[in-house]
């Protein structure tokens, strides 16, 4: 019985890492950058290519990443270079991409607090006074 009361609460735990995924649909929503791949997504990307084509019937992902895995561990530091390379590029662009998209937002979040400061002429205490003031303050001049 108390192994049926743990596999619940591992279920339980799943069920809250599955809400992070909203969180990544609204960040793609926003316009902000994708982050870029590392050296081993680059290369999985066209290793992909490659082990659907030789292998058609495979349709599991698992298989795919495992194969890629294992060749990418098998691989010398020089036949990585080119994918290292190609990673490498790819952080320049997104950075450039991101510094465009972090000033882009700063200046955004800049007017939208003085469209909010300036929708108001009059200062707080103008405003209080307009209300007859409180109460208390009333009472006190009697």
């Amino acid at each position: 019985m108390k192994g049926k009361a743990d596999t619940s609460k591992k279920g339980d735990g799943r069920l809250k890492a599955g809400g992070g995924a909203g969180k990544r649909k609204k960040a793609a929503a926003s316009g902000k950058p994708k982050r870029p791949p590392s050296a081993f997504f680059v290369f999985m990307s066209e290793f992909r290519q490659q082990y659907n084509a030789q292998h058609p019937e495979n349709k599991s992902v698992a298989a795919v990443s495992k194969a890629a895995g294992e060749k990418w561990r098998s691989m010398s530091d020089e036949e990585k270079q080119p994918y290292v390379d190609q990673a490498g590029q790819k952080k320049q662009d997104y950075e450039k991409t991101k510094a465009n998209f972090d000033k882009k937002e700063s200046t955004s979040s800049k007017k939208a607090k003085t469209q909010d400061d300036e929708g108001s002429d009059k200062s707080k205490s103008e405003v209080d006074d307009e209300d007859g003031g409180s109460d208390e303050e009333n009472d006190e001049d009697e």
